[in-house]
């Protein structure tokens, strides 16, 4: 059986932790940044994990990571 591929959108976007989930960047980081809290950015600076209802999906798309 051929290997399957990767969706090389998802591969460039999440990583997978150590313990298995998925890592992301929070969105709302790339314009309009001036009607944005100097908190709300900082906080937007932190990533984020793919809920636990997605995973399964998630896991679908990238086979090998």
């Amino acid at each position: 059986m051929p290997k399957m591929k990767s969706h090389r959108g998802a591969a460039k976007r999440f990583q997978v932790t150590a313990s298995g989930r998925l890592k992301r960047k929070n969105p709302n980081q790339r314009h309009i940044l001036t009607s944005k809290s100097r908190k709300r950015k900082r906080h937007l600076r932190l990533p984020d994990y793919i809920s636990g209802a997605d995973e399964k999906n998630m896991k679908r798309l990238l086979p090998y990571l």
